[in-house]
């Protein structure tokens, strides 16, 4: 069975400078499926961005979060007009996860039950603050405090890398 994916469409950022207002028609089959969750490749001027991202659904319309980080890498500015293309988004987590993170979760076992155990986007905050570091023994060294914690009863993100 082929993956869903969308035709490439444009779109500027709209309202609050960090969201995007996606059509319904490009959108529409993704909800039927109930997927709310796709990998998006964004492009303007010869430069490409492949992300994952959530569909929300306010005031009766469908957005999806593009904060100052992807506009800054693609090179846009609200008003900017940029091509956009959804694809189905198979990975476990709905994001990808750092491989060293994924190492130390294998290595440790009870901590990799206790992070299976929490909700799905408890486990995205979690993945989501390991892949922001660029050094890779600084990964490893937060990915083993994440686990220390999780063992320790952390639940909450916000404390998730701190030393106690």
């Amino acid at each position: 069975m082929a993956l869903l994916q969308s035709k490439s469409f444009e779109i500027s950022i709209t309202g609050n400078y960090y969201s995007l207002l996606l059509p319904e028609d490009i959108i529409a089959p993704f909800l039927e499926k109930k997927l709310k969750r796709v990998k998006a490749l964004a492009s303007y001027k010869g430069k490409e961005l492949s992300f994952h991202a959530a569909i929300q659904k306010r005031n009766g319309s469908h957005y999806m979060m593009f904060g100052k980080r992807y506009q800054k890498e693609l090179g846009v500015f609200p008003n900017d007009y940029f091509k956009l293309q959804f694809f189905e988004d198979t990975s476990k987590y709905g994001v990808t996860m750092p491989e060293e993170l994924d190492a130390v979760l294998l290595s440790d076992f009870e901590a990799f039950e206790i992070f299976e155990a929490l909700t799905d986007g408890k486990k995205r905050g979690i993945i989501y603050a390991i892949a922001r570091y660029k050094n890779s023994q600084t990964k490893i060294d937060k990915a083993l405090l994440v686990c220390e914690n999780l063992k320790r009863g952390v639940r909450d993100n916000r404390l998730m890398l701190k030393s106690f």
